[in-house]
């Protein structure tokens, strides 16, 4: 067969400068009928091996039949239903020509945002463990959040993925950029709609932002591209080379890095970098309300004795003068307050561990008071006296025998001493 080289000399020499049939069978030797075959080709030779037998042949009506009820089987289940015994790469390649045929499509269109329309958020959890102060280290959640217009991203390092803590991201996130997106992208995350449905946090954050929180598919995550390109981006350029001393370090040199790298790089996909795009997309968003959102951890609780409220794992000392009365506590990633009847009677900086008991040593001096004050109304309350003032003397048992003629003798009586009426009453 004619190999492209000479395919393109033949060509050259009888076109470009004239040569005649024979003398080209004559220069490159090739036979006449070939030369001539060449010159009436309008497209270079091509070898095409025709389709070459595979041991899947035989079994590819068990593997359709199989696909045709099961369109999702894992090729591995279809080798062990079939009784496959021979090399799975083969199979496997079948399995994957054949399955569109029993699949339906799922087309994915590309979509196109308006400045201000949606963030994307998802959380991230660095493979780095984050030292957490006495507790050691751990593996801490990171809240991104990516705009779909400007492809602006901004994360902030969260204590955990609780409702409250993912909300107080959120709103710091928001009250960076000054306005807030008009829809909020979020997968399933348990505190925020796992059953498909918002949480009454979640729900309660929109309402006071007036936006929308769209939840998207389960099992989908291409509805939230975006961010989760973003999460790949971090862990490839952020963190290698990187260490931290603790989670507010993490958050001020991501900060940097996001200001001066990543919404700095041009974008093939939006032609421009993200920080250009950002007053035309921050200009689309919502204003931000007067009065701002509720988030963090909540609860209430009636104070012990154990003047100690726990929060998230860890024991925050009160001031010992609300025991027995209810307190309500807030936490935020960097806060824990405490108020009682509207006034504050405890504040602490927040542990990012578990297990820890902070005891603010005012708290410790006031316990120790009222100790000492509650002691000394036990004595006060203990001793009685009359109304001049002085003490009311207690008299021994005896006395009051000798005053009522009593004479009791603590020895027993026996049948040959019997006892006297005195003694008997």
């Amino acid at each position: 067969m004619i190999t492209l080289e000479e395919w393109a000399e033949v060509r050259r020499l009888h076109r470009a400068e004239g040569v005649s049939i024979k003398e080209i069978v004559r220069r490159l030797g090739l036979a006449r009928n070939t030369v001539r075959a060449a010159l009436r080709a309008d497209v270079p030779p091509s070898r095409e091996r025709g389709p070459r037998g595979s041991l899947v042949d035989a079994v590819e009506p068990q593997v359709r039949a199989l696909l045709a009820e099961f369109p999702r089987m894992p090729a591995t289940v279809i080798a062990e239903r079939i009784g496959w015994t021979h090399s799975l790469t083969v199979l496997k390649d079948r399995v994957r020509e054949l399955r569109p045929l029993f699949l339906p499509p799922d087309p994915a269109d590309r979509l196109e945002y308006r400045p201000g329309e949606l963030a994307q958020c998802d959380l991230w959890f660095p493979p780095v463990p984050i030292p957490i102060g006495a507790s050691g280290t751990r593996v801490v959640p990171v809240l991104a959040m990516t705009c779909g217009y400007s492809r602006v991203t901004d994360a902030v390092m969260i204590p955990s993925r609780k409702g409250g803590d993912i909300l107080a991201g959120m709103w710091e996130i928001i009250g960076g950029w000054g306005r807030c997106p008009r829809t909020l992208v979020w997968d399933r995350e348990a505190a925020i709609g796992g059953t498909g449905r918002l949480s009454a946090p979640a729900a309660a954050f929109a309402g006071t932002l007036g936006i929308r929180i769209k939840l998207t598919p389960a099992r989908d995550p291409e509805s939230k591209g975006l961010v989760e390109r973003r999460n790949g981006y971090f862990e490839t350029s952020f963190l290698p080379g990187r260490s931290f001393v603790s989670p507010f370090d993490f958050n001020a040199q991501i900060q940097d890095w996001l200001t001066g790298v990543a919404n700095a790089r041009h974008l093939r996909s939006i032609g421009t970098t993200p920080a250009t795009r950002w007053p035309v997309d921050r200009a689309g968003m919502v204003e931000l309300p007067p009065v701002a959102p509720q988030v963090g951890l909540t609860g209430r609780i009636r104070l012990s004795r154990d003047y100690y409220v726990r929060v998230d794992g860890n024991d925050y000392s009160v001031n010992p003068a609300a025991i027995g009365r209810f307190v309500d506590w807030i936490a935020t990633p960097a806060l824990v307050a405490v108020t009682c009847a509207g006034q504050i009677v405890a504040t602490h900086e927040r542990s990012w561990g578990s297990g820890a008991t902070i005891t603010d040593p005012e708290h410790r001096s006031i316990a120790r008071a009222l100790r000492t004050e509650f002691a000394a109304t036990r004595v006060r309350r203990d001793t009685r006296s009359h109304s001049d003032g002085h003490v009311v003397a207690l008299r021994a048992l005896p006395d009051y025998d000798a005053l009522f003629g009593v004479a009791f003798d603590p020895a027993p009586v026996t049948p040959d001493t019997p006892a006297t009426t005195a003694e008997r009453h």
